[in-house]
């Protein structure tokens, strides 16, 4: 009999010791936390007045979604006016570019031709046959001064004698004086004609040549490098000018950065936003994960690790996931560890990305993520 209860004894430690195992097993470790997802404040660099709200919390939007618009106010006047600022550098430099026309340079080739005639003609002198077309007006002068000067006389005497009226007498004086200054002019001009030309025509004459050949050769060469790159450069700051504002246009319409749904927005038409402030807040709810925490002696885990999560409002299901974050350093640590179980307190923040069931699941939900170690 005492033999049987020897035997009996060891089978009852290892049944006690089976049911331990399989109640330990049974009861997997979980550690608990909230669905959380990003949370995105959407706003404008440029503010503005609030002209329409295309959105209300809770709605769902798409990459790209108008969410606000801005009062442009007076934007799209200063656009306007920046592209005629631009339109009228680009003519400018395009003017440059093609250069002088060929009319203008024909006319320069035509002024400096003329200038060189003439200081020739000036170097030259007066030519035999020009003398005696000189000689020939002076004699013509004086024939006339002659017969002027005779008329003259012919109508005083009638005058004096009261046979000739004050208007004839007039009329004769006229005559005389023409024909005394036709003669000086031609005495002059064959005067000089016979001198020769002055030092200072020839002088005068060649800057003249000299400004005309100069202006010819500028405009068959064209505009200066200097030049051209100047105006390449007002037009690349009138460029910048305009995109600037059509990026603050844009601006203006506040869009979608990506899939979501609209968490938070306090905003009517009318409504004014500062520069850089968040209009409303957007949350991406294609990446849900849980924030837990998990005690040192849980710690055995790895990046990347699979987990199961279950939510208490689908307490039925379960959820795949995997760890993306363990902490490096320890939290909620006393400052001094004396015991095994003190050292249990310490835990590790982790974070689990969840990969299915985004189309069931919310932000704060309360998760369980069951752990198991890593291998």
């Amino acid at each position: 009999m005492l033999r049987r209860g020897l035997l009996i004894a060891p089978l009852v430690l290892i049944a006690i010791g089976v049911l331990a195992w399989s109640q330990r097993r049974a009861a997997p470790f979980f550690v608990s936390g909230y669905l959380e997802a990003d949370e995105i404040r959407v706003g404008s660099r440029v503010g503005g007045r609030v002209q329409l709200v295309h959105v209300e919390e809770g709605q769902r939007v798409a990459q790209g979604d108008k969410l606000v618009t801005l009062d442009p106010f007076d934007l799209q006047e200063q656009l306007a006016e920046a592209q005629a600022v631009l339109a009228a550098r680009k003519a400018v430099l395009d003017k440059l570019r093609a250069g002088f026309r060929q009319e203008a340079i024909a006319q320069a080739r035509a002024k400096r031709d003329r200038a060189a005639a003439l200081l020739a003609r000036l170097e030259a002198g007066p030519r035999p046959l020009e003398l005696q077309i000189l000689e020939d007006r002076l004699e013509a002068a004086r024939a006339n001064l002659v017969r002027a000067q005779s008329e003259y006389e012919r109508v005083k005497k009638l005058y004096d004698e009261a046979q000739a009226t004050r208007d004839e007498m007039d009329e004769a004086t006229r005559q005389i004086d023409a024909a005394r200054a036709s003669f000086a002019a031609a005495r002059d001009e064959l005067a000089l004609a016979r001198e020769g030309t002055r030092a200072e025509e020839i002088a005068e004459a060649g800057a003249s040549l000299s400004q005309a050949e100069a202006a010819l050769a500028e405009l068959k060469a064209g505009y200066r490098a200097e030049e051209i790159a100047e105006a390449e450069a007002n037009v690349q700051a009138a460029q910048a000018a305009r995109d600037a504002i059509r990026r603050r246009l844009d601006e203006l319409t506040i869009l979608a950065p990506l899939d979501g749904s609209v968490e938070a927005v306090d905003l009517q038409p009318g409504d004014l936003v500062a520069v850089n402030a968040p209009v409303l807040t957007l949350v991406d709810a294609s990446r849900l994960w849980v924030r837990a925490y998990v005690p040192e002696n849980r710690i055995n885990l790895r990046i990347g690790q699979r987990v199961q999560l279950r939510v208490d409002a689908l307490p039925d299901r379960r959820f795949a996931g995997r760890i993306l974050f363990i902490a490096r350093q320890a939290e909620f640590t006393p400052a001094n560890v004396q015991t095994p179980e003190e050292r249990s307190k310490q835990v590790f923040r982790i974070k689990v990305l969840v990969d299915e069931g985004r189309e069931v699941l919310r932000p704060g939900m309360s998760a369980d993520v069951f752990l198991e170690s890593a291998p």
